[in-house]
Order: C-alpha cells, then structure tokens, then sequence
C-alpha cells in the first residue's frame, strides 16, 4: 500500500541542484510527486511510494547532491495527492 510524505529540508539546499538532485533520485526510486524551493530558502517535497521506498528516498534526501549540506529533514505523514502525476516534477 502506498504512503505519502511531506518532507522540508533545511540547510544550504538552494542555489546546489537540490531540486534536480531530488527528482532524479524520486524517478530512480519510483516515488511519485513533486519538488520545489520555498522562499525562506528551505526546499519542501511530497512523495507517494511504499513504506520501504519512502523510507530510502528521505535517505537520499538527507545526504543531498555533493555542494549541499543539508541540517535537517521534517517529514510529516500526509493524505495522498489526486492532483499528483505519475512522475516526480518540479514545481516552480
């Protein structure tokens, strides 16, 4: 059964490929849903996958791409998303 995840990553995690870095890793894992920088410079994301895959995709969240550094990852449970695609964009 599918799960879905609200994630806001803090640190220096704009202006580094965050937002790429996090869709690529979503399309590799099979997690549906979206990506997008917040303006108090923190990223925030959804994600619907199972338990296992959500679990791995916060993994990578944590590590980030390679000039990031990320301090913190808040996940909160979430209600699913109708208006989510089958794939992982990024929101503008």
């Amino acid at each position: 059964m599918d799960l879905a995840r609200h994630y806001r990553i803090r640190g220096r995690v704009q202006g580094v490929g965050y937002r790429y870095f996090a869709q690529r890793i979503a399309l590799r894992l099979g997690v549906r849903g979206w990506v997008r920088n917040l303006p108090n410079g923190d990223v925030e994301a959804f994600g619907e996958a199972e338990t296992e895959v959500l679990d791995r995709f916060r993994r990578e969240l944590e590590r980030g791409p390679s000039f990031s550094q990320v301090s913190e990852v808040i996940q909160e449970d979430a209600l699913a998303d109708r208006s989510t695609t089958s794939s992982f964009d990024i929101r503008y």
